[in-house]
């Protein structure tokens, strides 16, 4: 009996082991990548323009008291003479501003000269009143009628009445003379604000007039600017003060402005390397670094999603024989330069449990290891720490694996 129960234990104990390894599954059927060291490049290419280093900004004039509408530019790239027109704006606004505040101008002057005139009419009239009423005061005062054998009652009466009524009627007309003296202050005053207005109109509308053209400042060449969608100003476009228009740019000096997909942009920095290659002779490039980048990246064209970060390239040298404002170029950003490194596939990191890790074969089982990872490109993935020179790593997860057995 204790032999049969032995015996049972000891096949049970084999089971145990049998199913353990049919849900772990031979090795063999896992893919496999063996790790070996190597040097790992990721480079990023990216379509831009040439523009100058330094250049002398166009802008719209500060003078001008409203927007402007371009009436007349130049095409982009002339070549300009000192003091050629570059811009000229439209000036129909300003005309008929200048208009109406010679208008308002005129009726302001009219109707201060008619509250003048109107003022003193009731000004003299008034006084006049006035005067009348202290003459007939001085007569009932000069006639007294107080004697009462001579005047009778009503006589007496009547006459205090008087009396009474030329003092009131002279107290009134000075009161009101203080009354429309007032008014009529406050009505030049009024006036006068309508004339300012207007002449403040007038004097925007002479600054507008005046700064109806953006002239070249020396010999060169015009680039316009382009607005983030690349688009240059154009007739019937509005501007504002102080806003940029174009550049007459130095040609000695020359940088590049790329646009680099926002897919593409996870590791470009200030000081990276980079090669220009211009779209007209693209068999030279040039060498050069990142000097900028934007902090937030943008569409480029109407109407497509697609964001770009704008990047700028300083150039080691410029060939001013080739190299002009505003030629297309095509940039390749070294973002990823390591002599060794153990690039492995993508399909070989996993993640667990917020950790990164592959499954390295041991034997004939794969042990979860995890690891720190640095950089990666579109198909593989650099490791920096956690595996070491040919290790054999699983190309997908041997769990799943073992499940689906």
């Amino acid at each position: 009996m204790k032999r049969t129960v032995g015996a049972m234990a000891s096949l049970l104990v084999v089971a145990v082991v049998a199913v353990a390894a049919l849900r772990r599954g031979p090795a063999h059927d896992v893919p496999t990548f063996t790790v070996h060291a190597a040097a790992f490049n990721r480079h990023v290419t990216a379509e831009g323009n040439l523009k100058a280093v330094k250049a002398t900004p166009l802008s719209a004039p500060t003078e001008a008291p409203s927007a402007l509408k371009i009436a007349w530019i130049a095409d982009d790239g002339t070549l300009l003479k000192k003091n050629d027109v570059v811009v000229r704006f439209d000036p129909t606004d300003f005309e008929r501003d200048l208009t109406r505040g010679n208008e308002d101008h005129a009726m302001a002057s009219n109707n201060l000269d008619r509250s003048s005139h109107q003022a003193g009419a009731t000004r003299n009239n008034l006084r006049r009143d006035a005067r009348q009423a202290e003459a007939e005061l001085e007569m009932s005062r000069r006639f007294n009628f107080d004697d009462a054998e001579v005047f009778s009652r009503y006589q007496r009466v009547e006459a205090e009445v008087d009396q009474k009524l030329a003092g009131e009627r002279k107290a009134h007309a000075e009161r009101i003379l203080g009354v429309r003296e007032n008014l009529t202050q406050t009505e030049r005053e009024l006036l006068s604000i309508e004339d300012r207005k207007a002449a403040l109109r007038i004097r925007n509308a002479q600054q507008g007039l005046s700064s109806l053209e953006i002239r070249a400042p020396y010999d060169g060449i015009l680039v316009l600017q382009r607005d983030w969608r690349g688009d240059v100003p154009r007739v019937g476009s509005n501007v504002w003060q102080g806003m940029r228009l174009g550049e007459i740019p130095e040609l000695q000096s020359m940088q590049a402005e790329v646009f680099v997909l926002e897919a593409d942009a996870a590791g470009i920095a200030v000081g990276k390397a980079a090669t220009i290659a211009l779209e007209s002779n693209p068999l030279i490039a040039y060498p050069g670094r990142i000097t900028q980048i934007d902090k937030l990246a943008r569409p480029r064209f109407r109407g497509v999603p697609v964001q770009y970060f704008g990047v700028t390239l300083s150039l080691d040298r410029t060939d001013t024989r080739v190299m002009k404002p505003g030629a297309r170029v095509t940039a390749t950003l070294q973002i990823e330069n390591r002599a060794r490194a153990f690039a492995v596939p993508r399909q070989a990191l996993f993640e667990k449990e917020g950790k990164r890790l592959v499954y390295r074969k041991h034997g004939d089982r794969f042990d979860a290891v995890p690891v720190q990872i640095a950089s990666s490109s579109a198909g593989r993935v650099v490791v920096t720490s956690g595996l070491a020179e040919s290790d054999e790593l699983a190309l997908v997860d041997p769990n799943e694996n073992n499940r689906n057995e």
